[in-house]
């Protein structure tokens, strides 16, 4: 018998703003990359998604009049983590745009994890990491299906 993986990978992280045009914004300039995907249009979006990293994560910006009806409206619950090679000068770079600190820069433990997060202007907390496991795992699925 077979089993199957119940969770696979991220498949979209969403968040959620009162000014999905001021988001796009915002997340444009922090990434240095337009949305691939928005809809209705560019020029009005309610639902724009971003292209993450080495394994293409999606990350999803959604205009908060279609948020569950029972979300909070303040930052709380989960928070997600995304990799990043110098937690310092990233943290750094969200807080001159605007970002406000969650849960300062932590170091967990000597094996090189370091964490942090911030509340984007939207209310949204963004979380970073510097974490070697990350990397060990993309040095592996590197070897493992080398690029042409």
């Amino acid at each position: 018998m077979t089993r199957s993986l119940t969770l696979r990978g991220l498949a979209t992280v969403s968040f959620f703003a009162d000014d999905v045009p001021a988001a796009k914004q915002w997340y444009t300039e922090l990434l240095g990359i337009l949305p691939y995907f928005e809809r209705p249009d560019s020029q009005n979006p309610v639902y724009i998604e971003f292209r993450l990293g080495d394994y293409q994560h999606e990350l999803g910006i959604i205009d908060r009049r279609y948020a569950p009806q029972n979300a909070s409206t303040t930052p709380g619950g989960a928070i997600l983590l995304w990799h990043v090679d110098d937690i310092e000068s990233a943290l750094a770079t969200l807080k001159a745009m605007g970002a406000t600190d969650y849960d300062p820069l932590t170091r967990r433990g000597d094996s090189g994890f370091i964490t942090a997060s911030v509340v984007d202007p939207f209310g949204n907390i963004l979380g970073i990491m510097q974490n070697p496991h990350y990397l060990d795992i993309l040095r592996s699925h590197l070897k493992s299906h080398p690029h042409p």
